[in-house]
């Protein structure tokens, strides 16, 4: 045992969960005291008996550890630099990051002549060591950038009294390393937290860990995940493997063809809508396939339902000669994962209608898709320029799902709506006037989409 006197002098930065633990570890073979700017964290290191003190006295200490985010790092270390000089005394920092290229690039870009140091990251953490502070067996891997050798021996002299396994990796290896095995920890453990899996009564072995991993990963926090995806340089490239990998199981278990006996395709318009009319034409071609249309309404529900196995196959618009983007279909595009199986394209002509109860000179507003609108806004300006033109939320943006509606007596009888011949007809809708589009030519491109193949 160590006399106090004989006792180096330590100041510990940052009072997270690993910071109080580490501290506890520390506090019998040092004269320890602890610093964090936030009261509360103080507040639970007097209770864990560990002694307190201000910035300036703990940075006056021979030894600094930061126990600090990452992402704080930089901007703590350089904050601290005029006092970590002030004495002009030399003196050991060691940080604790669980990256460390990044604080490396800091040290050297920023530490004052009299600070030498030494990178650490502990592989252990609040989860995995016992109440009696036992590190036997635990590792610690260490960096001594420019620790001397009197001073870097002490230190691995230390760790090893300890019981620790100590691995002499340089900050790149470290993170190369470290992006393989702590970043797809966290990146699965997150997955897992998001995905709400919860253990049942039947789990095996494997699914009992996958558990214990999403537990122990949501014990960190958030900034934690983020900091080391973006600190890690080796991160964005396992990220990428990992996702590369989940496409490539998820084609495995989700087959191309769920429903053998009939081809379902989920479509993004409802019943009479040019969706409809599309899907049609397009499956004609093969007509000694049994096909079922299930009318989703928007894009969005289309690649969802696509995605999470509830159809086969989707159909949606993608681009008008008059209209141009269908911005709708764009932006549900870019959140899913799909394959094109073609490209096609039909003419459109669009008609006004209400209900055959209503007055026409009653009607205030036209309810439809946006497309339509940029489809017909020459003759609408000019023919029906006192009527307000609206574009419905959610699956009101489909125009044959507001004709359902309105033929319902659901929608106002003051709205019109606008569609083909074929929807006014099946809703029992009154036409009030047809080819209201600016082209005589007006086509509307569509995309027949399925579920990504195996790689």
């Amino acid at each position: 045992m160590v006399s106090e006197n004989a006792k180096r002098k330590l100041g510990l930065i940052g009072l997270g969960r690993f910071g109080l633990l580490f501290a506890r570890i520390l506090k019998d073979d040092f004269d320890l005291v602890v610093y964090d700017e936030n009261t509360a964290a103080l507040a639970r290191a007097k209770e864990a008996g560990l002694v307190t003190a201000d910035l300036e006295k703990t940075l006056a200490r021979e030894i600094i550890i930061y126990c600090v985010p990452i992402s704080l790092f930089e901007e703590i270390f350089k904050s601290h630099r005029n006092l970590l000089e002030k004495d002009g005394t030399q003196k050991t920092v060691i940080d604790v990051l669980s990256v460390k290229s990044h604080p490396k690039q800091v040290f050297i870009r920023e530490k004052p002549q009299n600070v030498r140091v030494l990178l650490t990251h502990p592989m252990f953490g609040p989860d995995s060591i016992d109440e009696d502070l036992n590190l036997t067996g635990k590792r610690i891997v260490v960096d001594r950038l420019d620790l001397d050798d009197e001073e870097y021996s002490y230190f691995l002299d230390y760790f090893r009294s300890r019981g620790m396994e100590v691995l002499e990796l340089s900050c790149d290896r470290h993170d190369e390393l470290a992006a393989r095995s702590q970043g797809i920890a966290h990146f699965i453990g997150r997955m897992l937290e998001h995905a709400g899996i919860e253990p049942t009564a039947i789990d095996t072995l494997g699914a009992t860990r996958l558990n214990e991993l999403k537990n122990q990963v949501a014990n960190d926090t958030w900034q934690l995940f983020d900091d080391l995806q973006y600190y890690n340089p080796y991160s964005r490239k396992t990220v990428a493997g990992l996702t590369a990998a989940q496409k490539a199981i998820y084609a495995r278990a989700m087959p191309n063809r769920i429903y053998k006996d009939r081809l379902v395709v989920g479509i993004q318009g409802g019943r009479g809508s040019f969706n409809e009319e599309a899907a049609r034409y397009y499956l004609s071609r093969t007509p000694e396939e049994p096909f079922e249309l299930v009318y989703l309404h928007t894009t969005e529900n289309v690649l969802r339902a696509l995605e999470a196995g509830d159809i086969d196959r989707g159909q949606f618009a993608i681009h008008n000669s008059v209209g141009g983007l269908v911005q709708e279909s764009a932006w549900a595009m870019a959140g899913y994962r799909f394959q094109i199986v073609e490209e096609f394209g039909i003419k459109i002509a669009h008609a006004l209608m209400i209900r055959k109860d209503s007055r026409f000179d009653k009607i205030d507003t036209i309810m439809a898709h946006p497309q339509v609108f940029s489809q017909c806004k020459d003759n609408l300006a000019h023919k029906y320029s006192k009527l307000e033109l609206k574009v419905g939320e959610g699956e009101l943006i489909d125009h044959a799902r507001v004709a359902e509606l309105l033929a319902k007596g659901e929608i106002p009888v003051n709205v019109a709506t606008m569609g083909s011949r074929v929807l006014a007809e099946i809703n029992d809708l009154k036409i009030v006037e047809e080819n209201l589009q600016d082209s005589s030519t007006n086509f509307t491109q569509f995309l027949f989409v399925e579920r990504l193949q195996q790689l």
